[in-house]
C-alpha cells in the first residue's frame, strides 16, 4: 500500500507543479484600431505595491515591444501605457491520507479512502499584472493584457516570471485589427 500512495502522491505534485508553473495571460483589443499605424509608446502611470517594480515593469515591456519594432520615447508616443500591479492572498486546504486502509469504496458512513488523513492550510500569494495600452490622440482603451501567477518569496525568481509573462502576453502582438 505504500508505494500505491507513494506514486499516488507524486502523481498529484507534478501535475501541480506543472499547472503552477504557468501564468493566466490574457489579452484583448479594440477590434476597430488600426494598429500598423502605431510605433512608438510613451509611459504614463505605472502603479506597483513595491516601487523597484516599476522599473522592472517598463524593462518587460519595453523588452517585448522592441521585438515588434516600437520604440519608446518620452513623451508623445502613438501609444500611451499604463500599468498596474495587484497582489492578493489566496488560501487552499490540502487533505493528505496517510495510508489507503482496504482501497477504494464507499462506506455505510461516507466514502473514502479509509485510514486517517491529514487536512493543512496553505496561505500564498498572487500577484496580477494588468497593461494598458491606450490611442494618445483619442485617449481610447486599444489593447489590454492581463497575467496572473503565483508570487515566490524569492525576488530574482518573480522577475523571471515577469519577464516570461510579459513576453507571453506580448506573443501575438500587435493584432491584426481593423482591416
Amino acid at each position: 500500500m505504500n508505494v500505491k500512495y507513494r506514486i499516488l502522491c507524486s502523481t498529484a505534485i507534478a501535475i501541480l507543479a506543472a499547472t503552477a508553473s504557468l501564468a493566466e495571460v490574457r489579452t484583448d483589443y479594440d477590434r476597430t484600431a488600426d494598429f500598423s499605424r502605431y510605433k512608438t509608446y510613451s509611459w504614463g502611470k505605472v502603479h506597483t505595491q513595491n516601487p523597484l517594480w516599476a522599473d522592472r515593469v517598463k524593462a518587460a515591456v519595453a523588452s517585448a515591444l522592441a521585438t515588434k519594432g516600437w520604440t519608446e520615447i518620452e513623451s508623445g508616443g502613438d501609444v500611451s501605457i499604463m500599468a498596474m500591479e495587484m497582489t492578493d492572498d489566496h488560501r487552499t486546504l490540502n487533505t493528505y491520507y496517510d495510508n489507503f486502509g482496504g482501497g477504494w469504496g464507499w462506506r455505510r458512513w461516507g466514502g473514502g479512502f479509509g485510514g486517517t488523513s491529514t487536512t493543512t492550510e496553505e496561505t500564498y500569494k498572487v500577484g496580477t499584472l494588468v497593461i494598458d495600452l491606450f490611442d494618445t490622440g483619442n485617449k481610447k482603451l486599444i489593447w489590454r493584457g492581463r497575467a496572473s501567477d503565483t508570487l515566490s518569496d524569492k525576488s530574482d525568481k518573480n522577475i523571471k516570471k515577469l519577464n516570461s509573462d510579459v513576453q507571453r502576453m506580448f506573443d501575438q502582438f500587435p493584432p491584426e485589427g481593423k482591416k
